[in-house]
This record gives structure tokens, sequence and C-alpha cells, in this order.
């Protein structure tokens, strides 16, 4: 696949899953709503009335189905880890879904996730080596590396579940970070063709969900949604770590910022409280912008400006060529995300 190709590819699975994604939310909407699948208010979320939740399933179909087209349009990347992403991913997006239909223990999902991230460790997709200051790259041993995948996948898979509290808010920070490791993937030598490609697609996907999303929004993504999408965030981070052999490699930890720093803080409050991690509560960082009088879309504002700043920063440090890329999405993101603002404010009149 030469780079040409590869480009074309990158465009056109990003505007396949983002026409599709159009399309098919509406769809999920009604479904959701007949069917009576809506996440309910109560004391600890925000929104007033209940909001179909299966968000996900349009994620994760439109995903799949615009990667399966540029198969067909004989843009094949393959890869050997391409399957432990694909299988991984559908895993814990079914995980997510049972859980939105069911209301899974939080414990119990915990267990299931360690298992699809041990799949995906022994498929291949594993944190081998960590670059040292002054000691340079060292090869960890297979205990420390299957420890370190591990807790990386579901970190990572619950962080991004975490910020899931206000319209649009995990969305835009998932369509970011997707955009920063896609063009980060180019960027290596050789670029790396099968997660840049798979990124662009989950933006994509993920801009078409956004569309009913933003404040007021007429759809959540739910547990299918954000797993699926954290899962492969951190499996993309994995897969440009295990090309890196520099200081280059702890670039992921700036783009997946805003989610690392939720989970911790987090988790950390609720240690020092004496209860459990897994205890929800409302007092993330996008529960704490809002108390500050903030309304969902500031708070959201403040975050995803935060987090475009973290992607420009991580993309000019792996590559300074591939940040112009890195704008020209954002640019088109919000141009967008104004389109629909103003549809929306059509349709309300």
């Amino acid at each position: 696949m030469t780079l040409v190709q590869l480009s074309e590819a990158n465009i056109i699975g990003t505007i396949i899953a983002f026409i599709l994604g159009l399309f098919i939310v509406p769809y999920v909407i009604s479904f959701s709503e007949k069917k009576g699948l809506m996440d309910l208010p109560n004391a600890r979320k925000i929104h007033s009335h209940p909001i179909p939740r299966l968000g996900g399933v349009s994620i994760w179909v439109c995903t799949i189905l615009s990667f399966l087209a540029l198969i067909i349009l004989s843009y094949y990347p393959y890869r050997s880890l391409l399957s432990g992403l694909l299988l991984g991913s559908t895993l814990m997006f079914l995980l997510g879904l049972i859980d939105d239909i069911y209301c899974l223990e939080a414990k119990f999902k915990f267990i299931i996730q360690i298992t699809i991230a041990s799949i995906v460790f022994f498929l291949g997709v594993k944190i081998t080596n960590v670059y040292l200051p002054f000691a340079g790259i060292i090869h960890i041993n297979p205990i420390l590396s299957y420890l370190g995948t591990i807790a990386w996948i579901t970190g990572i898979s619950n962080a991004v579940n975490f910020i899931d509290g206000v319209d649009g808010l995990a969305g835009s920070v998932i369509t970011v970070s997707s955009v920063s490791l896609g063009l980060m993937a180019i960027s290596l030598v050789p670029s790396d063709g099968v997660s840049s490609l798979i990124a662009f697609i989950l933006a994509g996907s993920m801009l078409g969900f956004l569309t009913y999303n933003f404040h007021p929004a007429k759809i959540f993504m739910g547990d299918s949604g954000a797993l699926f999408a954290g899962f492969l965030l951190a499996t993309l981070s994995i897969m440009y770590q295990m090309k890196t052999f520099d200081a280059k490699m702890y670039v992921p930890l700036l783009i997946l910022a805003v989610p690392i720093m939720d989970i911790s803080f987090s988790s950390l409050r609720r240690i020092i409280k004496g209860i459990s991690p897994f205890v929800a509560d409302s007092e993330h960082i996008h529960h704490k912008l809002l108390k500050l009088g903030l309304s969902q879309n500031k708070a959201v504002l403040v975050m995803v400006i935060f987090s475009i700043f973290m992607g420009w920063l991580a993309t000019n440090i792996a590559a300074s060529d591939t940040t112009k890329y890195f704008f020209y999405a954002v640019i088109i993101s919000i141009v967008m995300i104004i389109l629909n603002r103003y549809a929306k404010t059509g349709e309300g009149k």
C-alpha cells in the first residue's frame, strides 16, 4: 500500500463512517425508544428525562462496516495484529452492550475486561519495551509485560467510560484522540497503515454519533460505545509504542491526558475515602466544572480545548510535519459541529 493509497483510505474511511453514522443513529434511537432501553435520570446524572443509551451500537456498526467497505474497495491493510484489535474491540463492545441492557456488576465487568485484554495480549498486542532516561530501551520480562498491558487496556477503557458524563464530552475527546493517534501512526517509519486507518474510521464514526449527542443529547453512547472506543484507543497506543524505541513511546500519555487524569483523580479520591474505586459518583472533573457554574457546553469546550492542545503537542513531538493535518482535522470537525448546531436550531424552529 503506497502513501497515496493510505491517505485516500484514511479520508474515504472517515467519510464513509461519518455518513453511515448520520443514517444509522436515528434508527438506533427509534429502536431504543420502542424497546425501553433508556438511560433514566437519577441523583448522580445530570439529564432530566430518559434518553436512549445504545449509541455504542451505531459506533460499532459504522466502524466495522466502514472497514469492510474499504476492503471491498481494495484498501486491505493486512497485518497480523489486526485480529487482536477487531476481536478485542468487538468483545468489549458486546460486554458494554450487555451491561447497557442488563446492568452488570462492576467487579464482574472488570473480570471480563481482564479476560478480553488477556486474549488480545496473547494475540500479540502487548507492551514489551520501556524507555528509561540514561538507560535507553529496556526489554521487560513476560510477567511485567502482561501486567502492564492488562493495566493499560482496562485502565484506558474504563477511563473513557468515566468521562462519558456530559453531552458530547466523551465523543469529542475520543475524536481528538483518534485523529492524533492516526497521525502518529502515519509518522512512523515505516508507517502503520492498520493503526492509522482504524483510528480515522473511529473518528468518523464518532463524528456521526456526535451529531446526535451534543447538548441536548438525543442519545448516549453507553458502556458499549465507551468501552469499544476506549479499548481501541488503548490498543492503538500500544501498537504505536511497539514500533517506537525512544522517549516518544510515552507520547500517547499526552493524547489520553483527559481520561487518564479523570480516572486517576477519581480512583485516588475514592480510595482515600475508603470506598471501592468501582463505585460511581458525581465528582468527576466535568462534574466539578458544572459545579463552578459552567453550562454543559462550556464544560465540554474547556476539556476539549485541553484535549486538542495535548493532541497538538503530541503530534508535534512525534512528527512536526503531521501537525498541519491535525489542525485540518480540528477545523473540519469544528465546521461540522457548527453546521450541526444550525441544523438543530432550524429543526427546533
